[in-house]
């Protein structure tokens, strides 16, 4: 036996108040021994270890010193379980997470993406005097869950950073859109129009359709595949145009409201300031206004033509206003003349008698006339 221990335990002896024993296990070793301290080592610790230990010294009077062993177990590897592998959108959906084995038990959390979220737990002592924590965690989910990793995070004094993860797979109805082809702006008389249905789903929509709402598609329109095509438009053809996409999980549609303008016609170029001025007012709806305008844009062609004849009436009115000042400022006149004093004569005889100078020295006399 070596020197030091028989020495040791000479002068200390350790034991478990417990169990009553000594000391005497090989897994037991020396660290250090001298004057004022013993210093021993335990490997392969096993939670049978676990307990009051104290360290006597013999001496008079003898002395004691206590320290409670605590063996923490860390877990097994978490089990993480899903009530369903593929979760339709809108869905509840239920995971579950087990930590197995572990002294004292471990606390468990959960995270969804960036988000924690609360659950529920349980749980239950072992024969061995191990733990086994279960958590449940429900939640409805979205179609913006779908390939977002659930984490179960497992906390425990033996160990850190102890989680295990499962991604979402969520089945969701289809989004759709509609784009336009041609034309671009506004839709006129004998124009071609193209449209083409986006969608997109989980799974990958199976059935894409095109329907005209309360009425029937014109027969010469072309449908291939998710796209809508008709020739030569006419004003007949106004209306709402859905398309309707479905898979496994449900239908949805969108609409596109057509509305077919008159064609541009050739207009004379204006040859009066007054004709040049409308031109120009009536011109930029027809440039800036949108394919669905609708009625909105008839009742805007309206309210523009009922300016322009305003503005006409108004300069006819002005027009005769200046003529009939013209015409009054612009008199005839004419002169007469009589001899002074015809008027008291009996006969004509006697009143060119009686007149002083003949016509020579007769006043005049104006009439005018308008």
């Amino acid at each position: 036996m070596d020197s030091s221990l028989f020495w040791a335990e000479k002068i200390l002896f350790l034991h478990v108040i417990r169990r009553e024993k000594s000391l005497k296990d090989a897994r037991f070793q020396l660290v250090n021994f001298s004057d004022n301290e013993l210093r021993v080592s335990l490997s392969n610790v096993s939670l049978s270890d676990e307990g009051r230990y104290v360290c006597q010294l013999y001496s008079d009077p003898p002395q004691e010193a206590y320290a409670n062993i605590t063996v923490l177990v860390p877990p097994g590897n978490p089990i993480i379980e899903s009530r369903e592998d593929i979760v339709r959108e809108g869905n509840e959906t239920e995971i579950t997470c087990t930590s197995m084995g572990s002294k004292p038990a471990a606390t468990i959390r959960w995270m969804k993406g960036d988000k924690e979220l609360q659950g529920k737990s349980k749980v239950e002592a072992t024969y061995d005097r191990m733990f086994t924590v279960t958590s449940w965690l429900r939640f409805t989910v979205m179609r913006e869950d779908d390939g977002v990793p659930v984490v179960c995070i497992v906390d425990h004094p033996a160990v850190k950073d102890f989680q295990t993860q499962k991604y979402l797979e969520v089945q969701y109805k289809p989004e759709v859109t509609i784009k336009v082809g041609f034309p671009q702006g506004l839709i006129r008389e004998g124009e071609n129009l193209e449209l083409t249905c986006q969608a997109k789903g989980k799974p990958q929509p199976h059935q894409v359709n095109w329907v005209r709402v309360d009425d029937d598609v014109p027969s010469h329109a072309v449908i291939t595949g998710s796209d809508l095509y008709i020739e030569n438009l006419n004003k007949s053809y106004n209306g709402t145009y859905r398309c309707v996409a479905s898979n496994s999980v449900g239908e949805t549609y969108a609409d596109y409201i057509l509305y077919v303008r008159d064609a541009l016609t050739t207009t004379p170029k204006p040859t009066t300031t007054t004709t040049t001025t409308i031109s120009a007012t009536t011109s930029p709806p027809d440039i800036t206004q949108d394919s669905q305008a609708g009625p909105e844009a008839q009742r805007l062609d309206h309210a523009v033509i009922g300016g322009v004849v305003a503005v006409v009436v108004f300069a006819m009115l002005c027009l005769l206003i200046v003529l009939g000042r013209y015409f009054a400022r612009h008199k005839g006149t004419y002169f007469t003349h009589e001899a002074k004093g015809a008027d008291d004569a009996a006969d004509a005889d006697t009143a060119i008698i009686n007149a002083e100078g003949g016509h020579n020295n007769s006043d005049e006399k104006k009439e005018y006339y308008i």
